[in-house]
């Protein structure tokens, strides 16, 4: 792998394989421990640099890095030098001075987590940039896709909802497509990049003849908080045209998996019917996302875990 996790780009099929193969390998090691630690990292740092609110990649970044034995700091913007005006370059020089080895950033500006890794020695990992990027989610999402379904080559995965505005998408759709994976947007108009036309995949704006053809459905979160514009006429149409509820959900294929990045809208484009049904796995990412990320913190800062080969 390179030094930094800036996109997933930067991975090629051989370095995704790898990242999933070591997560596999991790979860193994810790199933038999009473102890989920691993001392492969003992000794080095690594810091999470939150720029803006997160619960579940902040989380499980930091009891990655601590089944791994490394020391971890927890930097928020909000009570900080950043507050006083402090600029990123600052804080991450700051930050180095004090012995880290690796920043794990989410910010809300596209790009930081390249700016970041231009000015530090240390490994950068994209915890998600705007609406650039989040490279650990697609590949914890390869994962699960994988542990479902036995296999990544060939899936055909419907990637459903806000699409513009969602970093989850674009990872996703750049790893699946790298790992051999079928992928589809679905979308209204209005909801869908522009230049879409050049990415590697098949666009619909009409769920309901998309379902019946995948393995994947990967509702997206509407992000209503990125939107200063009306994008569809109200959230009761967008819900009887792109939402997943029972109903949709009886005509997926037998195997069909249902994926959420989190944070979900129940309601609006899961109902929680579909989001706590058999077919979810929603849970089984959140705790696979954990494993990603010990997979990514090892190899990029190096060591063998204890008990994999």
């Amino acid at each position: 792998m390179k030094r930094h996790l800036l996109e997933a780009a930067d991975l090629d099929r051989a370095d995704a394989t790898l990242v999933l193969d070591t997560a596999g390998q991790i979860e193994s090691a810790l199933a038999g421990r009473e102890v989920k630690k691993l001392p492969t990292l003992r000794g080095r740092t690594v810091v999470n640099l939150f720029y803006e609110d997160s619960t579940r990649t902040r989380i499980s970044f930091e009891l990655a890095a601590k089944r791994l034995s490394a020391d971890v700091i927890n930097f928020s913007a909000k009570g900080s030098s950043v507050s006083k005006g402090e600029s990123l370059k600052d804080t991450a020089l700051t930050l180095e001075a004090m012995g880290s080895d690796a920043i794990v950033i989410r910010h809300q500006a596209s790009g930081a987590p390249h700016r970041l890794a231009r000015w530090v020695k240390g490994s950068v990992v994209n915890a998600g940039d705007g609406t650039h990027e989040h490279p650990t989610q697609a590949l914890l999402d390869a994962y699960t896709i994988r542990q479902r379904l036995g296999r990544l080559d060939g899936v055909r995965v419907a990637i459903v909802g806000d699409v513009l505005h969602s970093r989850v998408a674009r990872s996703n759709v750049w790893l699946l497509t790298t790992l051999g994976a079928e992928v589809t947007l679905v979308a209204p108009p209005t909801l869908l990049p522009v230049g879409v036309g050049s990415w590697p995949v098949a666009v619909s704006y009409d769920l309901d003849a998309v379902l019946p053809k995948v393995d994947v459905v990967m509702m997206l979160r509407v992000q209503a908080e990125r939107m200063n514009a009306s994008f569809f006429p109200s959230a009761r149409e967008y819900s009887r045209r792109y939402g997943l509820d029972g109903r949709r959900m009886a005509v997926l294929p037998d195997d069909a998996i249902v994926m959420h990045p989190g944070p979900m809208n129940r309601g609006m484009e899961i109902a929680a019917e579909v989001a706590d049904s058999a077919r979810s796995t929603i849970v089984d990412q959140v705790g696979n996302g954990v494993s990603v990320r010990m997979a990514v913190l090892y190899l990029l800062l190096g060591g063998a875990p204890e008990g994999t080969t």
